[in-house]
Parts: C-alpha cells; sequence; structure tokens
C-alpha cells in the first residue's frame, strides 16, 4: 500500500506496508534517518522525523487540546471507509480519551507528568509521555462568558447532520450556561445577518427561538459573517470577562473576501484584542477540515467536529468548563534529551503544532491555549542508550496567564521512577495512549508503522481498557471496522 515518506521535514510520497496480523519486527531505518532541527510547521501530510540528539537535543511544539480528528476518523470508519491521512492528527486521537494525571497541587494552572516504557511496537525503542493537567476551575470560579455563535445558513448546510444537528448542539450549550452569560448571533450565507445582539440568560427563551428559527438557503460568506460576529463580540469586551466568537460551519466558502490567509489574519488581529475562536464542523463530503482548524490555531481556540448528540454533549455540556474558561494561554513545550541517554527521538503527532528551537522564549510566538480541567498528551518514541533513565529529558513548559503578556517558565526533569522494565509494567494510561497513537499511525499509513501491527493495538488497548468504560470500549470497536479497510488497501 502507499505510505508517506519524510525528506527533511517535508512530505513525500513512497511506498511502506501496514501489518495487520502477527508479532512486530523492526523497520528499516535508513529512509528514515534525518535531522529537523529547528522546525517550523509541517505541509499537510507530512510525519516528523526521527532527530539524532547529536545534532538537535531539543523538541519544541505547541499544546494542542483540539479533539476533530477523533471525531472525523470514527466517523469515516462507522461509514465503512478510511478516513484520508491529513485527516488523522496523531495528538488529537491521544488527546480526546480521558487519562488520570494528578491536578497541581502548587497552586500553579498545570501540573506536569511524565512517564516512559518499552515500545511493544519495535524491539530496542522506548515511549515516552509527556502529560500536562490543567487546573479544574469551580463554577463559582468560573469568568462570565460573552458567546457569539457565527452560524453558517448556506445551502450545504441543510442535511440533518449538519445545521439541524448545529442547532440542537447551540440549545444545549445555552442551556449550560448561567446568569451573566451573554449570547449573540449571526448568520451567514449569500449575505450576513444579526440574528441576535448580545442578550443575557433571563432571556433563554428568546435565544433558543433565535436558535430554532434558522434555516439553510444560499451560498457561503464567511468572511463578511467573521467581521459582523467580531464587531458584535466587540460590544461586551471589558478586559474581564471571556469573549469568545464560536464558528459552525462546514467549512466551506465561496463568495465574498474568501482569501484564506485574509481571515486568518482577520483572526489574529482580533486575538490580540481579547477575542477567542472556537470552530465546531458539521457533515463530511466538502468539510473543509484544515480550514476549519486553521482557524481555531489562529483564534487561539479550539477546533471539534460534531457528527452526533453524543459528540455534541461531549463538546458543549461535559467540557463546558475547558472550552469557554482559558487558564494559560500561548502554552510552550520544550523536550531536552540528554545525548549521553538517548540517541534519536521523534515526536508522534504534534506536526502543524512545531515550533523553533529559537522561538520557545519568544513571547511574540503564538501557542496553545489551555482550558480548566483540559489535559495534554505528547508521545515521543526514542532510542536510548545503555543505562539510561534519571534525566533522559527535561520538559520546559513556557505559558502566559490568560489575559498576560510575558510568559513564565517551568523546568521538570525525568525520574528514573517513571521508566517502567517493561511495556506491561507500564502505567495504564500510558499502554492505552501508546494503543491510540499505534492506530493513528497505522491509519495515516506513518512509514514509521510499516512493521506495526494492528492486532498488537488491539490487543494493548483491549488490556488496559477498564470494563465499562465506554469511549475506550468504542475505540475498540473502531479497532474491528478498520481491520478489512486496511487489509483491502495493504493488498492492493
Amino acid at each position: 500500500m502507499g505510505g508517506i515518506g519524510v525528506i527533511s521535514g517535508k512530505g513525500t510520497r513512497g511506498g511502506g506496508h501496514v501489518s495487520l496480523g502477527g508479532a512486530t519486527s523492526q523497520p528499516s531505518k535508513a529512509r528514515f534517518e534525518m535531522h529537523a532541527s529547528t522546525s517550523a510547521p509541517t505541509p499537510p501530510g507530512t510525519v516528523n522525523p526521527f532527530v539524532s540528539t547529536t545534532e538537535d537535543r531539543l523538541s519544541t511544539f505547541a499544546i494542542d487540546v483540539d479533539t476533530a480528528s477523533y471525531t472525523l476518523t470514527r466517523r469515516h470508519l462507522l461509514e465503512g471507509a478510511l478516513p484520508d491521512r491529513e485527516v488523522v492528527r496523531v495528538e488529537e486521537l491521544v488527546n480526546y480519551f480521558r487519562y488520570t494525571y494528578p491536578e497541581p497541587t502548587d497552586g500553579g494552572p498545570f501540573a506536569v507528568h511524565m512517564d516512559a516504557a518499552p515500545s511493544p511496537f519495535t524491539p530496542g525503542r522506548h515511549l515516552l509521555r509527556v502529560g500536562l493537567q490543567g487546573r479544574r476551575l469551580s463554577i463559582t470560579e468560573r469568568k462570565p462568558a460573552h458567546l457569539t455563535f457565527l452560524v453558517d445558513v448556506s445551502g450545504s448546510m441543510q442535511s440533518p447532520d449538519r445545521l439541524p444537528l448545529a442547532k440542537r448542539a447551540l440549545r444545549m450549550l445555552v442551556d449550560n450556561l448561567r446568569d451573566g452569560d451573554t449570547v449573540a448571533l449571526v448568520t451567514y450565507a449569500g449575505d450576513v445577518r444579526r440574528v441576535l445582539g448580545p442578550t443575557g440568560m433571563e432571556s433563554k427563551a428568546l435565544i433558543h427561538a433565535a436558535i430554532e428559527d434558522l434555516t439553510a438557503a444560499g451560498s457561503t460568506a464567511m468572511s463578511s459573517g467573521i467581521e459582523l460576529a467580531y464587531q458584535e463580540a466587540m460590544k461586551t469586551l471589558d478586559g474581564t470577562s471571556v469573549s469568545r466568537v464560536i464558528i459552525l460551519s462546514d467549512g466551506d466558502a465561496n463568495v465574498g473576501a474568501t482569501s484564506h490567509e485574509e481571515i486568518l489574519k482577520r483572526i489574529r488581529g482580533r486575538v490580540k484584542e481579547g477575542i477567542t475562536v472556537t470552530t465546531v464542523g458539521f457533515g463530511l463530503g466538502n468539510y473543509k477540515d484544515e480550514r476549519m482548524e486553521q482557524l481555531a490555531n489562529q483564534g487561539n481556540g479550539n477546533h471539534y467536529y460534531v457528527d452526533s448528540l453524543v459528540a455534541a454533549r461531549r463538546v458543549f455540556q461535559e467540557q463546558l468548563g475547558g472550552t469557554l474558561e482559558v487558564i494559560a494561554k500561548d502554552v510552550k513545550l520544550q523536550v531536552e534529551f540528554d545525548p549521553a541517554q538517548v540517541a534519536r527521538y521523534r515526536l508522534v503527532g504534534y506536526e502543524n503544532r512545531n515550533i523553533a528551537d529559537r522561538d520557545f522564549r519568544d513571547d511574540k510566538v503564538d501557542a496553545g491555549e489551555l482550558g480548566s480541567g483540559h489535559t495534554v498528551t505528547a508521545l515521543y518514541e526514542l532510542e536510548l542508550k545503555p543505562g539510561a533513565g534519571e534525566g533522559l529529558a527535561t520538559v520546559r513548559v513556557r505559558a502566559k496567564k490568560p489575559r498576560g503578556e510575558k510568559a513564565t517558565e517551568s523546568v521538570h526533569p525525568f525520574r528514573a521512577t517513571s521508566l517502567a522494565e517493561s511495556f506491561q509494567d507500564a502505567r495504564q494510561d500510558l499502554r492505552f495512549a501508546t494503543a491510540v497513537m499505534g492506530a493513528a499511525e497505522l491509519l495515516r499509513r506513518s512509514p514509521h508503522a510499516d512493521r506495526w501491527s494492528l492486532d498488537t493495538v488491539r490487543d494493548i488497548a483491549r488490556a488496559s481498557t477498564p470494563k465499562g468504560n465506554a469511549e475506550r470500549e468504542e475505540f475498540l470497536a473502531l479497532l474491528e471496522k478498520a481491520r478489512p479497510l486496511l487489509r483491502a488497501v495493504a493488498a492492493r
């Protein structure tokens, strides 16, 4: 089957195969040996290479708590199709799941955790997990939220899994807001319309009625819609509350000033004023996943994909606090590997979150935001030298306060006690995250996984899924959906 080659950090097409069963074996290293020094965001489809620590001991990236890729991947598999490689972003699949990280005990906004174990996929390699756990704010600690819903009501949004589902999701969100919060509603199609100015929760029935009246027709003028949404958001911008534009769309934009770069430029400018962006995608077919993700990235917000009421409930009800309340912004991670202990490493995923090493301490460089209770997980593949243990890696985190301009930095060394002797001895969450990472690598046909086995992934996931854990049991079911699809591609 086709694979993804990686040459000097650029994605190219090349050969490869996926093992669907049996034991794993050592893949050829020659075609993966390359240097990816001070990194910049990479093109879609690119896979991070292995890096020699003697050439570059630093790995720097912005955090990402988006989960749209998992939901999109799930929908494709349930409909009997493999997702496009570009849709499968490893970090978003891994971060979709809940992991048990202890919360910070020092009063800070987050805690950092690390653990490692031998790889179950490739003999001689190890996996390092770096996790952040954001502090959970109570309901009373949450600032008032001023939300502007920007809803795509173009003709492409007519099907039941688009505008009708978006309306139900918005009603769910409104029902979970509280006194002091406000909602404004703007729509865009062939033209843009201010449906509702900023309206408090004492008029919840009016908000629900305005949402219910939305209908789809016409073409799409996203650019003009964004501008009007910002005008509404500016009315409640006061420096003490949360101001967020929530875009609900299939990402299509074909009328108006729709230069993608122009839209991104506008969004970047508004972030500096204190207005962030969350994007929520709906529908398949013409769905523009990459566009919606970039809008959220530039807007210092999150990107979600909703394909069911269950998914809507997860985003707009269960994760509401993290979606609305930012506890740290421009969060950057830099992992420094000790060349005396680590020969090579690769960051699995986060390709479009790479940051140049030299920009780690440049506070003008944007990065990701961390919401209340959010967790962030990153996995590295390592080739260790004999005697590795204490101090094999040091994690540095830089972050600003939600309205701060200067970042503070914390340092977290790896402890020898965090290195498991065998994969079976590793923590359950590390083992499950490894299974998700392995599945994502196979689904995006990563060259690093061309000898990995879906059977191994399934066995790891099954052994690390507690009885009654619905989201992990769903993942196991998706693996069975993926099996014949990957086998069919491998047989071509």
